[in-house]
């Protein structure tokens, strides 16, 4: 993804953030430690705020780190965060705490995802519910949204599909409102129109059971014969001072139910099972 710069200035720019995050110009600048008047005036063009302003407002409007690069750029201001290659020698010791992350969660899946949500790290969990998708899914740069609901992928797993389908386009609709990517709405706009995948040859989609027996919304998928259960969490990291960090997202499926629990821990037991997908 690029950096884009409107060519109306920062002023309008910050408008746009303020009027997405419903606030008043009063309010901004209660945050800010600034008037109103002078809110204004840098929304309207009639005053240049500093650097640090900038940075100031973009703050208490929760701007993402990529688009306040983009701000200093329309004030002016060289940007001030770097966007690091994942793989450089400056993101060594964050590659390495993923890494060792991602194995201490084993045998649970948990993987990493990018803005676009191109899977950057993964580990054996993960590996074991995409057996047996077609190569043009696994094809590196894996795509985890792509191989959720594609109708090669494991959307004819998902036994509560309806559900959880909507989750994720809702998530990439929150995203899309926050980023200006046009990857992203192209992504969006890709899966949201994949058709529902066929179900020959797998068990019917399960109607929604009322009352919900989970504290969240599980991901129930099908593997070995059996429906496993997963509660998704996603963390991101805190005061992020790069680009490629803070579009960064550690992805966590928690068995939902003991007995999930207990069938991935068989498989890490069981010699060259977990590490064969």
């Amino acid at each position: 993804m690029t950096t884009v710069v409107s060519d109306t200035g920062v002023g309008p720019l910050l408008r746009r953030w303020r009027e997405r995050r419903r606030l008043s110009q009063l309010e901004l600048a209660l945050r800010a430690g600034s008037s109103a008047r002078h809110v204004s005036f840098v929304e309207t063009g009639r005053s240049r705020p500093s650097e640090e302003m900038v940075l100031r407002l973009a703050e208490h409007l929760e701007v993402p780190v990529r688009e306040r690069n983009a701000l200093l750029l329309a004030a002016g201001y060289a940007p001030r965060y770097a966007e690091s290659p994942l793989d450089g020698p400056r993101l060594e010791a964050l590659r390495e705490g993923v890494e060792r992350l991602l194995r201490g969660y084993e045998p649970f899946p948990a993987l990493v995802v990018d803005g676009s949500y191109t899977v950057v790290a993964a580990n054996r969990g993960v590996e074991l519910l995409l057996s047996g998708l077609p190569g043009h899914l696994l094809t590196p740069p894996l795509n985890a949204m792509r191989i959720a609901l594609h109708p090669e992928g494991l959307a004819p797993r998902i036994r509560n599909l309806r559900e959880w389908r909507g989750h994720l386009l809702s998530q990439m609709e929150r995203q899309i409102a926050l980023v200006r990517s046009d990857p992203l709405r192209a992504l969006y706009e890709e899966v949201a129109a994949y058709p529902p995948p066929p179900r020959t040859g797998g068990v019917p989609e399960e109607p929604e059971p009322e009352p919900y027996p989970y504290f969240a919304l599980p991901l129930r998928i099908e593997h070995g014969g059996r429906v496993l259960s997963f509660v998704s969490s996603i963390s991101t990291f805190n005061t992020p001072m790069d680009v490629t960090v803070a579009e960064l997202a550690i992805e966590t499926l928690m068995p939902a139910d003991p007995g999930t629990a207990a069938y991935l821990r068989s498989l890490a037991d069981a010699p060259g099972e977990a590490g064969g997908h």
